[in-house]
């Protein structure tokens, strides 16, 4: 009797053991891939500290791999065609969504690809004039839009791009008329403001600060909720009477769609672990990023609220990508 009960629990033992599914157990097993859709700036920081930070946590290697090209697209496209393993991932931002409102043909759908994995980040955008625009205000800037109608010019990172979109948005709320002038880049464009080129650009906060700080350039209103420490004078967009004028840059971690659950879970778990540690946030903070951790569930349904959004401004700004 005494063998037969040993050899009972020795069976319940194991059976405990393989309801457990093994890849549960052991992932990861190797090494990770990020693939990063943007080399430079925010996306370029935040890769390396998850790499970093999630090596120690994970006990596996996390090596970014970074795909610049096609606002983002060629990242995703890889990732949408990699093994729903849980060792391909991508480090995007907003961009996600927005390319099927911009691109006819695309190779990939954000939702029937993607599993959100966690919201990582956030950065608030500033609308910033040339000192030479007569408006000290968000309200006196709309004023001199509407007295001389397509006059004002302002420029963007390219057509598609969140500094066209966000400035799409304002003179749709504003119902003015703009001229845009496209750069290959940010950076191209707030130097073409230095030069007196264009009137007016949106931009993430941090690439403003040293200019705005110089006088070089004369920032109008925050499109936040709230104000920014780093420029403490600017009013938000709510505070100048445009509330929903809301711009916000914001980066995210995605898995290829069908990750098994337990996997999606650990790395939820980790990610959420990591941006909440004092040492990230503090990091991140100097950079003027905000750490934004999500469950999958909170990150899914923004993303589809940022969809819809971004979708309506694409369409009734007619911006289309060929």
């Amino acid at each position: 009797m005494r063998v037969s009960r040993v050899a009972v629990s020795a069976a319940l033992v194991a059976a405990l053991a393989c309801s457990v599914p093994s890849w549960a157990q052991k992932y990861p097993e190797k090494s990770i891939r990020l693939v990063v859709a943007f080399p430079t700036g925010a996306p370029y920081i935040i890769a390396l500290l998850m790499s970093e930070k999630l090596r120690e946590s994970l006990g596996q290697p996390v090596v970014p791999d970074f795909r610049a090209g096609a606002g983002g697209t060629i990242a995703s496209e890889l990732v949408a065609k990699a093994p729903n393993d849980g060792y391909t991932l991508l480090l995007t931002s907003a961009t996600i969504v927005i390319s099927p409102s911009l691109y006819p043909k695309l190779a990939y759908d954000p939702f029937r690809d993607f599993v959100p994995v966690s919201k990582i980040a956030t950065v608030p955008n500033v609308l910033i004039v040339h000192p030479s625009v007569p408006a000290k205000s968000l309200r006196e800037l709309v004023k001199l839009a509407k007295s001389h109608p397509g006059r004002l010019n302002y420029g963007s990172g390219g057509v598609g791009s969140g500094s066209q979109l966000g400035s799409e948005l304002f003179k749709t709320l504003s119902r003015i008329e703009l001229v845009h002038v496209p750069y290959k880049g940010a950076a191209l464009a707030l130097q073409a403001m230095l030069g007196g080129e264009v009137d007016m650009v949106t931009s993430t906060v941090p690439a403003t600060i040293p200019l705005v700080n110089a006088g070089k350039v004369r920032a109008l209103a925050v499109m936040a909720p709230r104000r920014v420490a780093s420029l403490p004078a600017v009013p938000t967009t709510a505070e100048a009477g445009m509330p929903e004028l809301v711009v916000i840059t914001w980066y995210g971690l995605f898995a290829p769609a069908g990750v098994k659950p337990d996997i999606l879970d650990r790395l939820n778990a980790e990610m959420v672990r990591f941006l909440h540690a004092p040492d990230t946030r503090a990091r991140l903070a100097k950079v003027e990023l905000e750490a934004a951790p999500s469950t999958p569930l909170e990150f899914a349904k923004f993303v589809r609220e940022e969809s819809e959004r971004w979708a309506r401004v694409i369409r009734d700004a007619n911006i289309r990508i060929q």
